[in-house]
């Protein structure tokens, strides 16, 4: 790169198990980089093995790269993207400070999208007649209708009607109007990077790592948070793991129900994921697509070459 040129946003993302943590460290630590994380869960402490933190995956050669926005509030508060917009331009600023490569790295599409797009959270009106509509359908429908429109990143949203009907109304208000570039945020130049693998191999690598989540502890993990004081609806806040595991540790489904639930729910997500890849592709967002099955040099091989880097940064 051009010494004093601004360096463009690398973004490293995927469906879950894909890898994408470590790819970033990779790269961050060939490049002198430091990582942003764009994942709705790692943000909470203490909830390590549900949300994947891995951070064994950010070590290089026995040093640390660099990562931010893992680990910044408590469990139980509820997160959400407008807070994480504003702490990305904090971490993203910090890092150009001190001459670093800023590399965004996660699977959380609107997270992404909200920063790359530069979202403008105004107040969403109330749509009476989108309400009148929406008064027709069961709960099961509702939230068939909200995962539609965008992924189910917790199911907060799916286990009050009213919260539902209004998570649908933003959602459509969103979709509908244009959440282009916002003059007061800062511009970006974002280069984007997906990890790919077939379908088949995606779901082999997803039950994989649940197995191997659950033997590392993440049912002791969810009864630590709730030994804590967390209630078990905040833990279902979160979906997937926490969702599930919490039901089978306060004796409401059995072992084995709690595994294929699970199995079936991740699966369900990455789909979502890529379908939100997808509709990110459609409004203009390029993403480069490597596939999975390379080996680490050969995925940064081919992301040094797009981007024109030779050698160390």
């Amino acid at each position: 790169m051009t010494p004093g040129k601004k360096p463009p946003l690398l973004v490293i993302t995927g469906p879950t198990a894909t890898g994408k943590t470590r790819l970033a460290a990779l790269l961050g630590s060939q490049f002198d980089g430091e990582i942003i994380s764009a994942d709705s869960r790692q943000v909470y402490r203490g909830m390590d093995i549900g949300s994947g933190k891995d951070q064994d995956d950010y070590v290089v050669d026995g040093m640390l790269v660099p990562y931010h926005l893992v680990d910044i509030v408590d469990p139980g508060y509820e997160y959400n993207v407008y807070e994480y917009q504003q702490d990305f331009f904090k971490a993203y600023n910090h890092i150009l400070s001190r001459g670093k490569q800023p590399i965004l790295c996660g699977g959380t599409g609107l997270y992404i999208e909200a920063v790359i797009s530069g979202y403008r959270f105004s107040e969403v009106p109330v749509n009476d007649e989108l309400r009148m509509e929406l008064s027709y359908l069961t709960m099961a429908e509702l939230t068939e209708k909200l995962t539609s429109i965008r992924p189910l990143h917790n199911t907060t949203d799916t286990a009050d009607r009213n919260r539902l009907v209004r998570a649908i109304e933003i959602a459509m208000h969103n979709q509908d109007s244009d959440t282009g570039s916002d003059d007061g945020l800062q511009s970006l130049d974002p280069i984007l990077f997906g990890i790919s693998f077939e379908r088949s191999e995606l779901r082999e690598r997803i039950s994989n790592r649940l197995k191997q989540r659950i033997e590392e502890g993440l049912t002791k993990e969810i009864e630590l948070l709730l030994d804590k004081g967390l209630q078990p609806e905040q833990l279902t806040f979160y979906g997937l793991e926490y969702r599930y595991v919490t039901q089978y540790v306060t004796g409401e489904i059995r072992r084995d129900e709690m595994t294929r639930k699970l199995n079936t729910a991740i699966h369900q997500f990455a789909k979502r994921q890529m379908t939100w890849f997808r509709r990110m592709e459609k409004k203009g967002h390029k993403i480069h697509w490597i596939d999975g099955r390379l080996s680490s040099e050969e995925k940064i091989r081919q992301i040094t070459e797009h981007i024109g880097w030779v050698g160390n940064n």
